[in-house]
């Protein structure tokens, strides 16, 4: 409960502005009477969930002050104790916020999901780890996991090797995400066996990809017209689920992103599920979630100009 060397509980005093004293097998927490409050509440559930058998890690501590400050309201339990699979390494793949709780529970009711938001809130990680528990329980025969072959803001030229190889290098992040769920062996013998696939988007056309949970990363690089193409290949008895992040195209000047335009064309279409991720949702390094929201205020305010060696307020150079 309190942590390696009450790590957990000095992150909940710094975070909150309260002091927290154990004595015997109880615990005392004094500060202002909102923050003594959400510290009490944040306490009691931390223990319920370890009372169920929860490991509770550094990194739980600093999302269930997150929700808990942005809604008093949330049930811990039913947001960390909804396991969505668990990895090779016995690591136990959850949701660690209310938005990737309910973007599991939309990925569970419907067949279609569109995960739109900033990069590391778990929207490609999270609909993996949904698609391998679909494979382990037999309720898809099928996985398959593609990207458009778009380069990041930078020309990468003409890559060396076969076909396989100039497309392996844009493949690469799912297959390490991948690799961090099952052991390399396994997942290799069940991408040989044609169990798991890792393809190019522009593999897709003119398939049927029925008994099948499919995936479709990064998906703001995609056009209007690849979009369509891989929203049609959807056979009987099988899910599709569409991350990105709209924000991070990297799409020719004066071409429409696909996941743009399906957000207008599908907002009302039945079926089909939108569930939007904030910087709030990060789950990477701490930092990540400042630096994404100091971007986005950045791009709302319009980006300052460079005022010298150092740019503006002359910050001392990394």
């Amino acid at each position: 409960m309190l942590g390696q060397h009450d790590s957990h509980v000095r992150a909940i005093e710094q975070a909150l502005g309260v002091r927290i004293g154990a004595g015997g097998n109880s615990l005392k927490v004094t500060g202002g009477p909102e923050e003594q409050a959400l510290a009490g509440k944040l306490l009691s559930e931390l223990y319920e969930l370890l009372r169920r058998g929860y490991p509770l890690y550094p990194s739980d501590i600093e999302y269930a002050i997150r929700m808990l400050r942005s809604d008093r309201n949330v049930d811990l339990k039913d947001v960390f104790l909804d396991t969505v699979y668990v990895s090779a390494h016995k690591h136990v793949i959850a949701p660690k916020s209310v938005a990737q709780k309910r973007y599991v529970d939309a990925i569970r009711r419907f067949d279609v999901v569109f995960g739109i938001g900033p990069a590391g809130t778990g929207k490609t990680y999270l609909a993996m780890a949904m698609a391998l528990a679909a494979l382990m329980k037999n309720q898809v025969t099928r996985m398959v996991l593609c990207r458009p072959a778009v380069e990041a803001g930078e020309k990468l030229g003409f890559l060396p090797g076969d076909l396989a190889e100039k497309v392996n290098p844009y493949l690469r992040p799912l297959y390490d995400a991948l690799h961090d769920m099952v052991d390399f062996d396994r997942a290799r013998r069940m991408i040989e066996r044609g169990t798991i696939e890792v393809a190019p988007l522009a593999f897709m056309r003119g398939r049927t990809l029925n008994d099948s949970f499919i995936i479709l990363d990064e998906a703001q690089n995609t056009t209007t017209e690849q979009m369509k193409m891989f929203l049609t290949r959807l056979g009987y008895n099988s899910k599709a689920v569409i991350t990105g992040d709209i924000t991070q195209i990297d799409l020719p000047s004066g071409k429409l992103s696909g996941l743009k335009g399906a957000r207008t064309v599908l907002a009302n279409a039945p079926g089909i599920a939108f569930v939007y991720f904030t910087e709030a949702d990060v789950v990477r390094h701490r930092l990540v979630q400042a630096i994404i929201a100091a971007y986005q205020a950045a791009e709302e305010g319009g980006f300052p100009h460079d005022s010298g060696p150092n740019g503006p307020g002359q910050g001392p150079a990394a």
